[in-house]
């Protein structure tokens, strides 16, 4: 999903920015190099002064003008701009083009996004070139006499893939593969020789080998892999994965490469080590995992504070650089944990068996140790490989079981463990780290994988124990690599890291839950996790939490992986890592390397060569939570087959042009009622307020408020619940809100986006 406008550019010279810092932050707004671009690049033909363009972008003083001078001068200088005689500027014919990624809106029209320009290009299907998501495209622009920049696709620089899932729709001779993706515009055409035995309705992977050159014909594939029927778990598990570029085997040669690596751990490897055999260690994990990354030791000293070891699967002992091993962890990048399956990083060998600290067994680790009181005081640390004995595997139910009674093996250890924790989160949230808590949906499947109960994932101290563990090594081991060097340039450290808000969504924030009544003071970045904090103790338990907190989440920036030392705002730490799960990250893997290089002395590591990993591992651990979330969906939607006509409480949460999305509270399966099913009055969209206004009634139905639904139908294959308004609500009463006439103007309908977009936030 994108936002209907990206955050303000400020890339122009220090001068340019200087220019404009005697007026309201309003003007600079106002005024950004791109945006002056953007103006040239949708009228490509047209000549402009600066008295013209100042009128367009609203400026009106001497700054905002002197500012647009200024750009202007850069753009000349850059190529971008031609002068003319009178200081009138055209666009250079050469900057009619600019290039961008495909990201497509819907079966009508796609948005390139590019750096070249301030808005993103609109192009319709017709001059899409059969461009699909993801890939890099040269465009070429042209006026269309509206505000948004249209342009068509000159030429497909790179394609992100040429594979498509959809269901085959058999004729005598032929088949049309029909994309699942309903955003995408075309079918495939198959000749009867290329079905690899498919039939009617089955769900396929299908790769394209011909592209047309007329918009008007189908583009050729041939069948690569048949999933079975479509609306069957496997076929559409499957699909989701071939959707996603999920793998559905290792290559032969890397699970070769990992049979090959020897069980026994060497004595000359066990004597290079810390030796923690002899101190009490144990996992706890979920009921169903079977890879055991992370065990904590503990043991009183005797000066009666606390040594607690986090030690970490040792992976890269047994994954050498180069390797098939190494370059296959790296293409993955991640885990994929979909509903019924994990799609792990590393062949069962290593992620099941080699690396997983199971109990009763000696594993290599790579360890961070602490000394710590009771209160959390911390008095020392140290950081190296290690190897230990785990005395016992803990469910996270076990592990509660004993924090609730105190009874059990263990408990004392475990109440120790959970007493530390808790100061360490008490601490963490007084120096700035937010509170918000996300909701993960669970299902209970049975033997053929349809869902027969949906619940919701509680977090209890056992949970909250091992993640203040793990986050206090991370924090420790991205502390450690930082400050090794004490020059400006730092050694190379693979770092999470978290932004700050944005202001403007804050406050666009701020205004919206002032609509349920919650009073968010927004103006002082440093007590904005305070703010956010006071709002998810207010919000706990009641209806609005979930939406709420979910848009929150979404007014800041999305964590990544980056060699840059920067802070991560959410947790509140200077800087953090991700070092505790190197079976299931390869981000981890490379924070073991790195850590383990310094240690020995290395010097600092290739900086560039690690970013770019570090991108790419951001764009893989998306990839995955979108395939994450497709897979819940289905799930979702196929266990509301069996409620069709039934009734639920839920909360509107998404409006658009066409109908309300509404979470269902019992199970958070979200579903659409359609304007077009809400007979009792005409609704239209008021994007401004987040809410349909009926247009005889002057009923209104916002963002946030509580129904009742009945469930009208589901559709397997577009993975989409349809909703009706309970009839009681239908009938009640016209509300008493303003009776003022209310319509949606043209420019608040910004052409299907819902509600998410409207307000700016990110996903």
């Amino acid at each position: 999903m994108r936002n209907k406008e990206k955050a303000t550019s400020t890339r122009g010279s220090n001068r340019a920015e200087k220019a404009g810092t005697s007026k309201a932050r309003g003007q600079e707004l106002a005024v950004t190099k791109s945006r002056l671009f953007k103006i040239f690049a949708g009228n490509p033909d047209k000549v402009f002064g600066y008295k013209q363009l100042s009128r367009r972008l609203g400026v009106n003083d001497k700054a905002g003008r002197d500012l647009i001078n200024e750009y202007l001068k850069q753009l000349r200088k850059e190529g971008k701009l031609t002068l003319l005689e009178g200081n009138n500027y055209v666009l250079n014919s050469t900057s009619t083009y600019i290039t961008g990624i495909v990201d497509l809106a819907n079966p009508k029209y796609a948005y390139i996004v590019s750096d070249e320009t301030e808005e993103d290009v609109r192009v319709f299907s017709e001059k899409l070139m059969f461009a699909m998501g993801g890939d890099r495209v040269k465009v070429r622009l042209y006026s269309s006499g509206g505000d948004r920049p249209e342009g068509e696709v000159v030429e497909i620089i790179e394609r992100a893939k040429d594979e498509i899932v959809g269901k085959v729709e058999l004729s005598k001779n032929f088949a049309f593969i029909v994309p699942d993706f309903k955003k995408l515009y075309f079918d495939v055409f198959v000749g009867e020789n290329d079905l690899l035995n498919a039939n009617n309705g089955d769900k396929v992977l299908v790769k394209i080998t011909e592209w047309p050159t007329s918009s008007n014909k189908s583009p050729i594939g041939k069948v690569v892999r048949v999933f079975g029927p479509a609306g069957e778990n496997e076929a559409e598990i499957n699909s989701i994965m071939a959707e996603f570029g999920l793998p559905f085997e290792f290559p032969e040669n890397v699970e070769k490469e990992a049979e090959a690596i020897p069980v026994v751990i060497p004595e000359e490897e066990i004597a290079q080590r810390r030796d923690f055999r002899s101190i009490t260690t144990f996992t706890i994990d979920p009921l169903d995992a079977k890879d055991f990354d992370d065990a904590l030791s503990i043991q009183q000293l005797e000066n009666g504070h606390w040594e607690i070891g986090v030690h970490i699967a040792d992976v890269t002992h047994y994954i050498q650089e180069k390797s098939a091993l190494e370059r296959e962890a790296y293409h993955r990048a991640t885990s994929v944990y979909l509903v019924d399956r994990t799609i792990p990083m590393l062949p069962e060998k290593l992620s099941n068996g080699l690396c997983s600290l199971r109990p009763h067994e000696e594993k290599l680790t790579f360890s961070a140790v602490f000394e710590l009181d009771e209160t959390g005081k911390l008095y020392d640390q140290w950081i190296g490989k290690t190897i230990i004995y785990s005395d016992r595997r803990f469910t996270y139910e076990e592990a509660q079981q004993r924090i609730e009674t105190g009874e059990g093996d263990f408990a004392s250890e475990i109440l120790t463990l959970n007493k530390i924790a808790h100061e360490l989160k008490d601490k963490r949230f007084k120096n700035g780290a937010i509170s918000f808590e996300t909701v993960e949906v669970k299902f209970k499947l049975d033997e053929q994988g349809k869902p027969v109960s949906v619940f919701i994932k509680e977090r209890k101290d056992a949970h909250k124990l091992i993640e203040e563990f793990m986050l206090l090594a991370n924090r420790k081991v991205a502390e450690f690599v930082f400050n090794l060097k004490k020059t400006k340039v730092r050694n190379t450290m693979v770092y999470r890291t978290h932004d700050a808000p944005d202001p403007d969504k804050l406050t666009n924030f701020s205004i919206f839950a002032k609509r349920f009544g919650y009073n968010l003071t927004v103006d002082n970045i440093d007590k904005i996790s305070n703010e956010l904090n006071k709002l998810a103790e207010q919000t706990e338990g009641k209806p609005e939490q979930n939406v709420l907190q979910n848009l929150a989440i979404r007014t800041m920036a999305k964590a990544k992986y980056t060699t840059e030392p920067l802070g991560h705002f959410g947790l509140g730490f200077s800087h953090y890592s991700h070092f505790t799960s190197p079976i299931r990250r390869y981000p981890d893997m490379m924070a073991h390397r790195l850590i383990f290089h310094y240690l020995n002395g290395g010097k600092s590591q290739n900086k560039e060569e690690y970013e770019e990993r570090c991108k790419y591992s951001s764009e893989m651990e998306k990839r995955a939570a979108d395939a994450e979330r497709a897979s819940i969906k289905y799930k979702q939607v196929e266990f509301m087959q069996d409620t069709i006509g039934q009734q639920f409480k839920g909360i509107i949460s998404g409006v658009t042009e066409w109908g309300l999305y509404v979470e269902i509270q019992e199970n958070k399966c979200e579903g659409m009622v359609r304007l077009s099913d809400m007979d009792d009055d005409y609704y239209e969209l008021d994007a401004q307020n987040y809410r349909i206004i009926g247009r005889r009634s002057k009923r209104i139905i916002s963002f946030g408020d509580e129904v009742m639904v009945e469930v009208k139908g589901v559709n397997l294959n577009d993975r989409t619940i349809d909703l009706l308004l309970a009839k009681e609500q239908k009938e009640e009463k016209k509300t008493n809100r303003s009776k003022k006439s209310e319509t949606t103007s043209k420019k608040e309908k910004t052409e299907g986006r819902n509600i998410k977009d409207f307000y700016g936030f990110d996903e």
